[in-house]
């Protein structure tokens, strides 16, 4: 039986995944891959280190699913967004990968926003430029690095850079070609908006777009030999990870909202025309005249892992069981009482811009660790509902799918269905973003019709959360606690970060 492999490369982790053609999951490996933090707002990775753990990954995978390298019909790799890997014109890479939670561009994505082109912006390549945008990015190195931005030969994502590692060619996807240069009508480059950013110099180093599962190349000689892969084997274009990560779990559709609760807050719904908003990124979908409508921000579940590796050292340390059971009474017992604490998630970002922190409100003597957890919670679902009323705003949003860590813990599915006060469906997909890049590997040689057919029972494998009534009005109690909450600390916000 033919197997595909899914390349899921996030921004501490790298996962190689092996499935067989009817979905199965038959061996998955991870390597952690380092973040380097040169100086403040600099998040940036080794690109050579990053194809070293990604190769150790897949050769592991291969031997652990113990099937021989022929029956791998096709590869695809799907990565963080956003972000920036450069190469010269030699094919070298152009410094260390900046990751998309690298905000060194944020004075200057704030500068053209508040500009007299914001509005030029948005309205031809579908939104507006923020802290890890390509465009931002390009611009700060531009300014502040102009020997590095002399010698720009190639403008890659990250899941561009493994697939020219696999390769030896240069490409991109549609969905990731449109995170800052394309015109979001045509779904096409665009030499306009390389000249919006004062770009225009960099036309030659935009990669070319394939579908996403399209053959842009075959694994090396080279390659094969760090992988184990075999040479000649297919690799299709891929795709953004959030895109990946809807398809995954069968949320790529119109009426749904896609609810990814990882390092950030990821809400999308796909559009069958260019609707354009400042609260969501109008981008290209994964064939042409589909668009992603993408309103996210980076907070959510960092959140709890940060408040785990605080808070809970203890536990942290238990042998033999996931701190995330241990927890589980605790959370449970906090979620049975009232409780007036809450928390803002915003350790990382916010959708209220740089200038926000995170913070507990309404806490006591007499509250204990459970009730800050359900705090932190209840903060990232209300993080996501704001996007989610965002996109309603312009969609008819029916349903939504959850995917993320937390979204295996059924008091927490529960918990955003009643705070997006609609029902939310869960799919058991370990690595759903793994999955999507399989499915373009399969469509790509054939195996799937398209993307989308993905060949498994899925009403076997979900769980739908269907929101309480009760629930549904006290959660809107407290959301809109949380969001007076965000108004009232927004001048505060910006005084605490001109403290020493």
């Amino acid at each position: 039986m033919p197997s595909l492999l899914g390349i899921d490369s996030g921004l501490t982790v790298t996962k190689a995944v092996l499935f067989d053609e009817t979905g199965r999951q038959l061996a998955v490996a991870r390597r952690r891959v380092s973040q380097l933090l040169p100086e403040p707002r600099h998040v940036e990775r080794d690109m050579a280190g990053l194809w070293q753990a990604t190769a150790e990954a897949i050769r592991e995978v291969m031997r652990l699913s113990g099937r021989p390298q022929s029956d791998v019909a096709a590869v695809a790799a799907t990565a963080h967004g956003d972000g920036l890997y450069l190469l010269d014109r030699h094919g070298a890479p152009l410094g260390p990968g900046i990751l998309s939670l690298d905000s060194r561009a944020g004075e200057l994505a704030s500068q053209w926003c508040d500009g007299e082109a914001a509005d030029a912006m948005l309205h031809l390549t579908g939104q507006l430029p923020h802290a890890s945008a390509p465009s931002s990015l390009l611009g700060w190195i531009e300014r502040h690095q102009p020997e590095r931005y002399a010698r720009i030969g190639h403008i890659l994502s990250c899941k561009d850079w493994l697939r020219y590692c696999l390769t030896g060619t240069v490409g991109t996807d549609l969905t990731e070609a449109s995170t800052s240069f394309t015109d979001v009508r045509t779904q096409q480059y665009s030499r306009e908006a390389l000249d919006l950013f004062g770009l225009q110099d960099l036309a030659q180093a935009l990669p070319p777009a394939y579908a996403s599962d399209a053959i842009a190349g075959y694994v090396t000689e080279d390659a094969a030999r760090r992988t184990g892969l075999l040479a000649g084997t297919p690799v299709v274009a891929g795709l953004h990870d959030v895109t990946a990560s809807a398809l995954g779990i069968g949320g790529y559709g119109e009426g749904i909202a896609a609810v990814i609760a990882g390092t950030y807050s990821i809400n999308e719904t796909l559009t069958l025309e260019p609707k354009i908003d400042p609260s969501w990124f109008c981008r290209n979908g994964i064939q042409p005249g589909e668009w992603n409508a993408m309103a996210i921000s980076p907070a959510s579940t960092t959140n709890y892992d940060w408040f785990l590796d605080r808070l809970c050292a203890a536990e942290r340390q238990a042998r033999g069981q996931s701190i995330h059971d241990l927890l589980v009474p605790e959370i449970e017992a906090a979620f049975s009482r009232a409780s007036p604490v809450m928390f803002h998630p915003y350790l990382f970002g916010s959708p209220y811009g740089s200038e926000a922190s995170a913070g507990f409100f309404g806490l006591n003597g007499w509250h204990e660790r459970g009730d800050m957890l359900r705090a932190v919670l209840e903060g990232i679902a209300f993080n996501h509902r704001i996007h989610v009323d965002a996109l309603k705003g312009g969609f008819p949003l029916m349903q939504a799918r959850l995917t993320g860590g937390v979204s295996r813990n059924p008091l927490v599915a529960q918990l955003f269905a009643d705070v997006l006060a609609m029902p939310v469906t869960v799919t058991q997909t370990e690595e759903a973003a793994a999955w999507g890049a399989a499915l373009c590997a399969g469509a790509g040689v054939g195996l799937f019709a398209s993307p989308l057919a993905d060949p498994r029972d899925k009403a076997a494998i979900e769980r739908v959360y269907r929101p309480d009534p009760g629930r549904i009005l006290t959660y809107q109690q407290r959301f809109d606690v949380f969001c007076d909450l965000a108004d009232a600390m927004k001048p505060i916000w910006r005084r605490l970060q001109t403290l020493g």
